[in-house]
């Protein structure tokens, strides 16, 4: 059960946490505000590259000295103990949340719970990472292979999911063996920094985890290139990742990105249309939209095209979008003034490019916070902007096909490959799906379901590498290759010769 929470008055100052202590930065001071009112909810100092190097320095030494050599046992023991130590901070984190990313606190608050969950999971692969044995290479002879923590994994994270997103991530690097310097998005820092005295009451070594607040172009860009940093993982925009990759194919550094994505959520003549409207709704608008994963393309087979689209454009009429406080409210407010203005500037586009603007396209600016309403655009094109660049907001681009060949074309026509989904009563069509659309997780009969025990990743423009699950450990690892002879050594080269 959570310790109860009174929300702060004023705004909170942060420091970053650096080998087990608040340190504040030396940069510029940055303040988070909050997307539905515009009052200032934390404050801090940016991380400059001194402060970088202090983290690093940390981490590395850390590493070294406890954390490599640490046991299963131990690391899966501190994991637990931070699990239960989400949980009972949960209204904290959740209020953060909510007040820094602008989401329902309902919804932050279930983050929290899942995000406790993967750190559980996290936990039983610290003690279950295995290699293999090889018994078959002949006489005196054996070989194994090894699974050894990559070292200092620089992690920074995006602010749409803040908690969530760490927890997809610095779980499983712990129970890797490695050590982290986390960077949360300068608008979203305060859940992630609350996580270090969290992590440290846990039992984790102090340097183990290091989190710094900062801008992606000063803080990010330090972490990046340091070269204590030997494994970058990523979640943002598909730009920055490319920088992010380019930035460690200089220093040969191990790289994984979760990126961008333009989904295609694809429903069926033949299928349980109740649930497949409830999905396509929670998969287009949650978040407001802004999620990687988002349904951002519903396609629809002509059979039920029509009387589909209508009851998704009425339900979506009364999706309420409002106070985040409130309970029955499923969409709060847009991240900030840019991301607006980017989401009216496609709505504009969709209205240009000639699709039917079916519901929503409406805005407005109150108390501070600026809201789109769930917009559905009917008639589009496959070629059409709306229907091919990531929007990240309450946006969705409904198209119609004739049949199964049709959807996989539409579907597969973007340089995006996060995810998929497809209702369908038919098993040869749901397999069909599974092996042709071109995404890191297909979903058929469900969407964004998220089993902590699966891989989650993209492809293409989506990204490279897995995390989450067992996947999730062995992406912050290698293989090393040990070799065992008991006698029997054969001469074959100098001494043969001699």
């Amino acid at each position: 059960m959570s310790t109860p929470f009174a929300p702060p008055k004023t705004a909170t100052l942060f420091s970053n946490w650096i080998d087990g202590s608040w340190l504040p930065g030396e940069g510029r001071e940055i303040r988070a505000h909050n997307p539905a009112t515009g009052q200032a909810v934390s404050v801090l100092r940016e991380a400059t590259q001194d402060d970088v190097r202090r983290a690093c320095e940390s981490a590395h030494l850390a590493f070294d000295n406890y954390w490599r050599t640490a046991s299963g046992e131990r690391r899966a023991e501190i994991l637990l103990r931070a699990s239960a130590g989400i949980r009972d901070n949960a209204e904290e984190l959740a209020w953060y949340e909510m007040a820094e990313s602008g989401k329902p606190y309902k919804q932050a608050r279930a983050e929290i719970d899942r995000s406790a969950m993967l750190w559980d999971y996290a936990a039983t692969q610290a003690r279950s990472l295995t290699g293999e044995s090889f018994g078959a290479l002949g006489e005196d002879y054996l070989a194994m292979t090894l699974r050894t923590p990559i070292g200092v994994a620089a992690i920074i994270t995006p602010w749409n999911f803040p908690f969530l997103i760490i927890s997809q991530k610095l779980p499983f690097a712990l129970a890797a063996g490695c050590a982290a310097v986390v960077k949360p998005s300068e608008m979203t820092s305060a859940s992630t920094l609350l996580l270090g005295p969290i992590l440290q009451k846990a039992g984790l070594p102090d340097g183990v985890c290091n989190i710094l607040a900062g801008s992606g172009q000063v803080t990010g860009e330090a972490i990046l290139r340091h070269p204590l940093t030997r494994m970058i993982s990523f979640t943002g925009s598909t730009g920055v990742g490319k920088h992010a990759m380019k930035v460690g194919a200089e220093q040969l550094k191990k790289v994984s990105l979760e990126l961008g994505g333009k989904n295609a959520h694809i429903v069926m003549d033949d299928a349980d249309l109740e649930a497949a409207l409830d999905a396509a709704l929670h998969g287009a608008f949650l978040n407001a939209g802004q999620s990687c994963n988002q349904g951002a393309r519903l396609l629809l087979q002509k059979g039920i095209a029509e009387e589909f689209e209508r009851r998704f454009v009425e339900l979506a009429r009364r999706i309420p979008v409002g106070d985040t406080l409130r309970d029955d409210v499923l969409m709060g407010p847009i991240i900030n003034e840019p991301q607006y203005r980017k989401i009216l500037n496609y709505i504009e586009t969709g209205k240009t490019e000639g699709a039917v603007l079916a519901a929503g396209g409406t805005f407005r600016e109150v108390n501070g916070g600026r809201y789109v309403d769930p917009t559905v655009f009917t008639g589009v094109e496959p070629n059409m902007r709306i229907a091919q660049e990531e929007i990240f907001g309450p946006v969705c681009a409904i198209l119609t096909f004739e049949t199964l060949e049709e959807a996989f074309e539409i579907a597969n026509a973007t340089g995006y490959g996060l995810s998929a989904g497809i209702w369908t009563g038919n098993t040869s069509a749901a397999l069909k799906a599974a092996r042709r659309l071109e995404a890191g997780t297909v979903w058929v009969n469900t969407y964004l379901d998220g089993p902590a025990e699966l891989p989650f990743g993209g492809v293409g423009a989506s990204g490279i590498g897995r995390e989450v699950g067992r996947m999730g450990c062995e992406e912050f690892m290698d293989v090393k290759t040990v070799q065992f002879r008991s006698g029997g050594y054969q001469p074959r080269w100098i001494g043969k010769a001699l």
